[in-house]
């Protein structure tokens, strides 16, 4: 998911983050954030793990969420990084200090731990699921050797399945899969053929994420370069469809415009950010929204778990958004859902008052042929889906005037 720019903060005075607590049942966010190697198209907050100090991460994420993790959160999210990287007594330590903290195994709904295939077999597997996790996301991404290459990426599609084998055995009856499709040089049959593999695996839910190139990363600069071409925008809506047709047509459903899912089987840590709730982030570059106070920790890591380790509460920076900017948040991320937005429900979640300045634009837009009306809520309609981040925009335009202010950190949990 995109991450805008920040929104300028309300005048008068605000509540600063280190003044805030969560409610208990706040969603609780993890970020792990160590790898194998980075990833050419990631953007979030990674490292390579050799010569890190992986036990004095794990003492800081601790200490932090000692002092600033809600109790009984209703949802966990081990998120990275590669939170599968650490050994299974690393996660023991992990998992079983947050129990002793937030008393998360009885009180979560849902406890999901993002995996890499070449860091998942079947004694971690079962190690996780013993210490309450009870979600795997698995990132496969390709079944392409090229692509795999392309994006970084140490494992293949044999060790892939092996990781779903693995957590199938360990008894998890819910694993996500991850991919990415819309590479460059990639064919519209062959992703067919790969999406063909991954459904016959039954997973409970699939992520399809149209590749962006994030500036600053390593396959952005390649473009950049030359190196390669990316894809028209006839294809790139091609593959888009071809993702959502093949995978509906299989019982996935699309509750999001990049997530798919069996019925009863949705990422409840995600819907919660698409639907602008409360969430509490710990760990290095960590996003938290309380009330209507966004703010992130450190996005480097010393400083970060110098702080944690000392008991400081440290932030890069925090803001809380005017309600114009709040109501074209809430816009902009229930749009991307198939539930859609109530518009009396979006006034209330921003606490905005006054007439709403969404009402002439959505007009226009259901006349175009791109929202529609559904017991009330507004949602995209199939012609919205695949331009569904320029309609929020454009949405969120109407809320502030020149639509500047967009949302920093949405926090929302990439599988």
């Amino acid at each position: 998911m995109s991450r805008p720019p920040p929104a300028k903060p309300e005048a008068g005075a605000q509540p600063r983050a280190a003044e805030l607590s969560p409610e208990p049942g706040t969603p609780l966010y993890v970020h792990v954030p160590f790898c194998v190697t980075k990833c050419t198209y990631c953007d979030f907050y990674s490292l390579a793990a050799e010569g890190q100090d992986l036990p004095r991460t794990l003492d800081a994420l601790l200490r932090e969420a000692e002092g600033r993790a809600p109790l009984r959160p209703r949802t966990v999210f081990l998120g990275g990084g590669t939170p599968s990287f650490y050994s299974a007594a690393e996660l023991a330590r992990l998992l079983d200090g947050l129990e002793r903290l937030t008393a998360f195994r009885t009180s979560a709904l849902e406890v999901t731990c993002e995996c890499n295939p070449e860091s998942l077999d079947l004694e971690k597997a079962r190690a996780l699921r013993e210490l309450g996790v009870d979600r795997l996301s698995i990132g496969f991404q390709s079944l392409d050797p090229r692509i795999l290459s392309l994006f970084g990426r140490v494992h293949d599609a044999r060790t892939s399945f092996a990781a779903f084998e693995a957590a199938r055995r360990a008894g998890f009856e819910r694993v996500s899969i991850d991919l990415i499709y819309g590479a460059p040089g990639q064919e519209l049959e062959r992703w067919g053929s790969e999406l063909a593999q991954v459904l016959a695996l039954r997973p409970d839910h699939v992520s399809a994420y149209q590749l962006t190139y994030e500036e600053g990363t390593p396959l952005a600069a390649q473009l950049h370069s030359g190196a390669f071409e990316r894809l028209s925008e006839d294809l790139e809506l091609a593959f888009f469809e071809r993702t959502h047709g093949q995978l509906g047509e299989a019982g996935y459903g699309a509750y999001e415009v990049s997530n798919f899912a069996l019925d009863g089987q949705q990422c409840l840590h995600n819907v919660n950010y698409w639907s602008n709730g409360p969430y509490l982030g710990i760990g290095p570059s960590a996003v938290s929204k309380l009330g209507h106070t966004r703010f992130g920790n450190p996005r480097s890591i010393m400083p970060w778990r110098q702080a944690a380790l000392a008991g400081r509460f440290e932030t890069a920076w925090e803001e809380t958004p005017p309600a114009p900017v709040r109501l074209g948040e809430t816009w902009w991320l229930g749009l991307r859902t198939r539930a859609g937005v109530e518009p009396l429900e979006a006034l209330r979640i921003a606490d905005f008052s006054g007439p709403d300045p969404t009402a002439s634009l959505r007009q226009t837009l259901s006349e175009q042929g791109f929202i529609e009306d559904s017991a009330g809520r507004q949602r995209l309609t199939r012609r919205g889906w695949p331009v569904a981040d320029a309609i929020a925009r454009r949405m969120l335009q109407a809320c502030t005037k020149d639509g500047s202010a967009l949302p920093r950190g949405s926090g929302v949990a990439r599988e």
